[in-house]
């Protein structure tokens, strides 16, 4: 299976950019999106021969997810466990012999003041997986607003405070990894660079001044299936690009 995961900052925007050649080129079995930007009722496209399944923020104009998928789930709940509902943040399908988790991480904000909340979101997502795993294997995938390891980062040094590299967030993903996970881009490219976002800000793109904050993780007892995990970052049309796996499933 190929299952691809994007943060587009803003779908109608992104499918103005060339969203849809990308979408249609890659024909994953599954496409994740994070940051649609919208409810389902403005969208003004459809696609053949995939389901869709929206979890759109209470606000509008503002976060967002939603998944695209071949198969038909046996299930799809959206929040976890009947909590953060109001911004769109997670969604899981069940399929017969695995779970797929999309989901876009709070970000900490500026001088940290949601910082609080995105790490009581980090634990409960972990007790979540957590949890979901005991039953069948668990493929979680999304802008985890996190840069894990300096590597993944091109100026670590200045960045030590800043949302998304500050020491508490970073351990968060330690313990997400530790608790029966694995980082697929890193495990199968334990040294290379490559990053999947860049600020609009002072050409960050054009000089590849960017950060590794978006993820496909699998729970352990998928390692031996994993085939493939890419960083498409000669796509454009958002702030962040692709990313994808291929897995045996």
């Amino acid at each position: 299976m190929k299952l691809v995961s994007w943060n587009v900052n803003g779908l109608r925007a992104c499918v103005k950019k060339g969203f849809f050649d990308f979408f249609k080129e890659i024909d994953a079995d599954i496409f994740a999106i994070q940051e649609t930007k919208m409810q389902e009722n403005q969208k003004e496209f459809d696609v053949d021969g995939y389901y869709e399944y929206w979890f759109d923020a209470e606000k509008k104009g503002y976060s967002g997810t939603m998944v695209y998928t071949k198969k038909k789930p046996l299930n799809a709940t959206l929040g976890i466990e009947g909590k953060y509902l109001d911004e769109g943040r997670l969604i899981t399908l069940e399929y017969e012999n695995f779970y797929f988790i999309n989901t876009y991480v709070p970000n900490s904000q500026d001088e940290l003041k949601r910082l609080d909340y995105r790490m009581e979101y980090n634990d409960s997502l972990k007790t979540y997986l957590t949890k979901l795993k005991q039953n069948k294997p668990v493929i979680i995938c999304g802008d985890l607003n996190v840069a894990h390891q300096e590597i993944d980062i091109k100026n670590p040094d200045t960045n030590r405070r800043n949302a998304g590299f500050t020491n508490e967030e970073r351990e968060k993903m330690t313990e997400l990894l530790e608790s029966g996970f694995i980082d697929t881009f890193r495990y199968l490219h334990p040294n290379k660079i490559q990053y999947s976002w860049w600020s609009y800000r002072f050409k960050s793109r054009e000089r590849n001044v960017g950060w590794r904050i978006d993820y496909f993780l699998i729970s352990q007892d998928l390692k031996n299936q994993l085939q493939t995990a890419e960083i498409h970052d000669n796509i454009l049309g958002s702030d962040h690009c692709p990313i994808s796996i291929t897995i045996k499933l």
